[in-house]
């Protein structure tokens, strides 16, 4: 580690866009496999919610290991279709991300419209993200007496989304969603709770929200937003999860969900392991103040060896 790599983990955090990104291997630039003893982690999650179908796709990779999942939830006939699957080195699999032109898309980038795909078996997914204001943090992630970093961007954005289920049904629709893009060296042992979601506020608004407990939040310059009509409002302070039931804010407002469907599971791959569960649903109450007409989105919690 250099000097200055030093003097900017001391500096942590920061959130942007304003001010100078600090002097760390930053995506879209090249990040070491391993820094200061930790493997290096990082995914591109994006999901879709809409009236028909509720859609998450990501890529992940830990260390040299890579995976995908992707899940659709059609909310019509209450099935949930997913799958998890290891990715092989250099291989594409079931999930990939590409510009507007077809050339892959790498984590951090500026994209040119973005898309992502998705195809296993029957089911065939395009998800072509609109555009958006990202919001980006880098945190320290201690492990042990060891200080390391991570690195996020989220934004909401409009999704048009173009799906084949099984049994040869096309399902076309505009929806809205948001798109996670994370790097880092995370601790060994990493557990958090997250929600994402969108909506629309009791007088009109369109808002949209990240919300995280045990990643990325210190009390300031943390990954939590709310979008208001596209836009990041006021930073959130921190938040406390009620399980998977609620979500409660500083300020004594309580975003409450109601579970649709859940994908869960349960993996060891040698010194790695994974426990999460991340059900799809609709949100009530209150938004750290603004009060919602309605809401739907993602809950998770998720434990991590890794």
């Amino acid at each position: 580690m250099t000097g200055e790599e030093r003097a900017a983990l001391a500096a942590l955090p920061w959130r942007g866009p304003d001010g100078e990104r600090p002097a760390l291997p930053l995506p879209p630039g090249k990040m070491p496999m391993r820094f200061a003893g930790g493997w290096r982690k990082r995914w591109r999650y994006v999901s879709a919610f809409g009236g028909r179908l509720m859609i998450c796709a990501a890529s992940v990779q830990v260390g040299p290991g890579s995976q995908t999942f992707w899940a659709v939830l059609d909310r019509e006939s209450g099935e949930l279709h997913e799958r998890t699957r290891m990715r092989f080195p250099a291989a594409r699999g079931e999930v990939w991300n590409q510009d507007a032109e077809g050339h892959p898309l790498e984590i951090g980038e500026d994209e040119r419209g973005a898309v992502c795909h998705f195809r296993s078996g029957e089911i065939r997914g395009k998800l072509s993200m609109g555009s958006g204001a990202w919001v980006e943090a880098v945190c320290l992630a201690p492990d042990g007496g060891t200080e390391r970093f991570t690195w996020t961007r989220k934004r909401t954005t409009a999704v048009e989304v173009d799906v084949l289920l099984p049994g040869g049904e096309r399902v076309r629709e505009s929806a809205r969603g948001i798109e996670d893009e994370s790097a880092g060296y995370h601790p060994r042992h990493t557990s958090w709770r997250w929600s994402a979601g969108v909506g629309t506020s009791a007088d009109g608004r369109e808002v949209s929200w990240n919300l995280v407990a045990g990643i990325n939040d210190p009390a300031s310059d943390s990954e939590r937003a709310i979008w208001i009509d596209g836009e990041p409002a006021a930073e959130p302070g921190i938040v406390t999860f009620d399980g998977l039931e609620a979500i409660a804010f500083g300020s004594g407002a309580r975003l409450d969900f109601g579970k649709e469907a859940e994908r869960s599971r349960e993996e060891r791959k040698g010194i790695f392991s994974s426990s999460y569960r991340q059900p799809f649903g609709t949100f009530s109450g209150s938004l750290d103040g603004i009060e919602l007409a309605s809401g739907i989105g993602v809950m998770e919690s998720h434990d991590a060896v890794w």
